[in-house]
């Protein structure tokens, strides 16, 4: 028995449809917790080592969630970005021991470490302006990405490098990270921070491989 053409295409629709639905189901994560790295005081604020508090602020800006609630040893705040749930958190523990409370926020909010935990941090190996997104690696020197690494037991965790230049010879590495950016850097991350913000939204879709390939370009050059 031949099925009429036109109730072929319409049970041809409702099994893609199905399928499709089913796709973006399994696709679709619980929640994300984002964590962006730094200092907590304003002694630190804009300095180069809390561009990841930059980005969380300007993150949430953008998704009107506040980020106020103290929890977790961070400041934290709950919303939706790019229609998944989320954890925006701010570590209050100083960079150096950033992963106690990243830790925290994973075993109480249970996500996957390796595709539901996203980190931001500063990267002295990138020119000011340029962003790297990266699925896992080592600290790179990193000692808040150390400390994180220390507690997850594993470096298998995305993360987003932003840019802020190798320090000037002779400078001593504390001095240069925890100093402001110049009037024309503060400039170019700013810039850069948008750009996170949107690669960001991507890896939160599961776009992890075309954020990568849309945002690990140079942008600036030295001169």
């Amino acid at each position: 028995m031949r099925l009429p053409v036109l109730l072929l295409q319409k049970v041809c629709y409702n099994v893609g449809e199905r399928a499709r639905k089913v796709r973006a189901k399994e696709t679709r994560k619980d929640m994300f917790i984002i964590v962006g790295l730094g200092n907590p005081g304003k002694d630190y604020v804009n300095t180069r080592h809390n561009i990841g508090f930059d980005v969380i602020d300007l993150l949430a800006d953008k998704n009107n969630i506040s980020v106020l609630e103290k929890k977790h040893k961070a400041i934290i705040g709950k919303g939706i970005v790019a229609g998944q749930k989320v954890i925006l958190a701010k570590p209050c523990t100083y960079m150096n021991l950033s992963g106690e409370s990243v830790r925290e926020l994973i075993d109480y909010y249970k996500v996957d470490e390796e595709s539901e935990l996203i980190i931001i941090s500063d990267d002295i190996s990138l020119e000011p302006g340029n962003i790297r997104v990266r699925k896992k690696g080592s600290a790179g020197g990193h000692n808040g990405l150390k400390s994180i690494i220390q507690h997850l037991g594993h470096s298998d965790f995305m993360r987003v490098k932003m840019g802020v230049g190798e320090k000037p010879k002779g400078y001593d590495l504390a001095d240069w990270v925890l100093g402001h950016f110049s009037k024309e850097d503060r400039t170019s991350m700013d810039d850069a921070a948008k750009r996170a913000v949107d690669a960001i939204e991507r890896m939160i879709l599961g776009d992890v491989d075309g954020a990568m390939n849309t945002y690990n370009t140079k942008t600036t050059q030295k001169s």
